[in-house]
């Protein structure tokens, strides 16, 4: 068979499913490629994470055209067969960097975030770190919720046992973290921690990241912490975070819910803080002149 691949989100961040459908199929002696409209495939596959993300409207000549993926279905999921495949990291040219999830779901049910609805509310094991790293240096982490997995301290301690770079990508949920799980954390040789402090009326993500902030290895900027903005909460507020992270020895990072309708002064403060030159230079937000970057 000869099989057509679509990324319809672009190549910025490799696809993991994709990547597993072109495995599985490699495995049985089909030919993948990127999918190109003047070739003719028998399976065109077409994946989207984003519901933002426009659909691609390329005309592809395939007997049959599979869409999947968040941005297109919650209820999608790649059949098991196809989901227990080792990623072929061949097709975005990934030489040392391995993506996957070790657990899945997670018990918050956040309004603005679609993780309980698509994979459930209980956090749970779905595999092994084997199942998709081999030995390459670094590891690309995508558990929405690892602390809310009964499990976390064997996923944790295989991520420790690999000697990889580990980065937790989604943010590792503050909320639950204890002094045992703190520990199982900084056995990880870790690039990157990352953290959410997604509402500033909460005060018990503000008490524990007070509480670990010494903990942690490495400097500030291995300590990154999302800051949800224009989703329930005002100008001040995300500037009551922001400013309160860089005292505490945390990197904000802003995270902005339906940019498109954002208000300018939010997408301005985005572009102040995510800019880390800008940010660690001009201390305080009213003195960013935003004409000028």
């Amino acid at each position: 068979m000869k099989i057509g691949l679509v990324d319809v989100d672009g190549h910025r961040f490799p696809n993991l499913a994709l990547m597993k459908i072109s495995a599985w199929h490699k495995n049985y002696g089909d030919t993948v490629e990127w999918a190109g409209s003047l070739e003719h495939y028998d399976v065109v596959y077409m994946a989207k994470v984003f519901t933002f993300t426009p659909d691609d409207i390329q005309s592809y000549q395939a007997d049959e055209i599979v869409k999947g993926g968040t941005g297109y279905d919650l209820t999608s999921k790649l059949p098991n067969e196809i989901e227990s495949c080792y990623p072929d990291y061949n097709l975005y040219g990934i030489e040392d960097t391995a993506y996957g999830y070790l657990s899945r779901g997670c018990p918050r049910k956040c309004q603005f975030c679609i993780v309980a609805e698509k994979e459930g509310m209980r956090a749970h094991k779905v595999a092994n770190l084997s199942q998709f790293w081999s030995g390459q240096k670094y590891i690309k982490l995508l558990d929405p919720n690892l602390l809310a997995c009964p499990d976390w301290e064997n996923l944790l301690g295989q991520l420790a046992g690999s000697g990889a770079w580990v980065d937790f990508t989604q943010g590792l949920d503050i909320r639950l973290m204890t002094d045992k799980k703190a520990a199982a954390i900084n056995n990880v040789k870790y690039s990157m921690l990352h953290f959410a402090w997604d509402d500033p009326h909460d005060m018990v993500t503000y008490d524990k990241l007070i509480k670990y902030k010494d903990v942690w290895k490495g400097d500030f900027r291995r300590r990154r912490v999302y800051v949800l903005t224009n989703f329930n909460s005002s100008h001040s507020g995300d500037l009551f975070r922001v400013y309160a992270l860089r005292e505490l020895g945390y990197d904000p990072y802003i995270m902005i819910y339906d940019k498109i309708h954002a208000p300018k002064e939010t997408r301005y403060l985005q572009r102040w803080v995510n800019n880390k030159r800008i940010f660690r230079t001009i201390k305080y937000f009213k003195d960013y002149d935003h004409t000028r970057g």
